[in-house]
């Protein structure tokens, strides 16, 4: 089962990375690889789902913290960059702006995202709602983004990664993204990042598992993609979306199951993968944390927890975060 990767001058990372996890075994697939233009879709539906929390309750805190969030990015008034990772449809994020704009802080908004389609939308959105607010929208892998502005400016940066993103990370990783992070931060530089908190174990398996199954769409869309873009012929209905929840390492685990045994053809790899009845493709890690693990994850990575904001079930946080003096 080894992909002909000879045959191409140049192979794509989605080509590669494909071909490497269902090569191996057990098989896997990266959760980025959802997200297409249909991807997209069906996630801003899972945002709206009854039994999908995280967003409505991040939004919830920011709505009720509102004036102290951006105190505490700017006490003294001095100016900084608001630098975003991941920004999506900057919903949440629009909440802040218009605070920061009607108290008048010194201030400019970065969205960084690998999407040319993503950062031009929210740009072009923000110009026409909030005309006065200064908006540099930056194209490129987050890390590259963060070292160029770096080195650009000495200007206070307050860093922004919302929706648990750091959730698809397990902990050994995590702790490399939060020391990239820090290396990117002068001394009196921001994080401020969303952690979904350990809750009912049932409140975590339905987030992931809605009864109308747009999650289980979402899941599989991986292998549509994979069937559109590398000539693929996956039977979408031959595979079944299962997800998991640990409550003692708090890891969500999301997974396509084969409900019988047979192979399927990958052209553009000249890929022939075979599944064994039952056998599965891990899909997703959807990490959840409590302050005490949040805590050891920062001071593994250099920072410092200065305060945090929940939300009145105490179902997710925000943590407002330095580095280490």
């Amino acid at each position: 089962m080894n992909c002909k990767e000879d045959q191409k001058v140049l192979i794509s990372t989605f080509e590669k990375e494909v071909c490497e996890g269902l090569s191996a075994f057990p098989k896997y697939l990266s959760s980025k690889y959802f997200y297409d233009e249909v991807g997209d879709v069906l996630f801003q539906k899972i945002m709206e789902l009854p039994e999908y929390y995280l967003t409505r309750t991040e939004y919830e805190i920011f709505k009720t913290n509102t004036s102290d969030i951006v105190k505490s990015f700017d006490t003294d008034k001095e100016g900084f960059d608001l630098i975003e990772l991941g920004a999506g449809d900057g919903k949440k994020t629009k909440i802040l702006l218009q605070e920061l704009q009607e108290n008048d802080y010194d201030f400019t908004y970065m969205p960084i995202d690998i999407s040319q389609n993503a950062i031009d939308g929210l740009v072009k959105g923000l110009d026409r709602e909030m005309p006065g607010v200064s908006v540099q929208g930056q194209i490129g892998e987050y890390f590259e983004v963060l070292d160029r502005l770096k080195h650009m400016s000495d200007r206070k940066k307050v860093i922004m990664v919302l929706g648990s993103n750091i959730g698809n990370l397990l902990h050994p990783r995590a702790i490399q993204f939060l020391r990239k992070l820090c290396n990117a931060m002068h001394t009196d530089d921001l994080l401020f990042m969303g952690f979904d908190q350990k809750k009912h174990p049932q409140k975590v398996l339905d987030a992931y598992n809605d009864k109308t199954g747009v999650t289980a769409a979402f899941n599989k869309n991986v292998l549509a993609r994979i069937n559109k873009e590398l000539n693929g012929n996956f039977d979408l209905d031959k595979f079944m979306h299962w997800e998991t929840y640990d409550p003692e390492s708090g890891t969500a685990k999301s997974y396509l199951v084969s409900k019988e045994k047979q192979t399927v053809d990958i052209d553009d790899l000249s890929l022939q993968v075979h599944f064994e009845a039952w056998e599965s493709i891990h899909t997703e890690i959807s990490q959840k944390y409590d302050d005490d693990i949040v805590k050891w994850l920062s001071e593994e990575s250099g920072l410092n927890i200065l305060r945090s904001f929940t939300d009145k079930n105490e179902d997710y946080k925000n943590y407002l975060i330095t580095k280490t003096k």
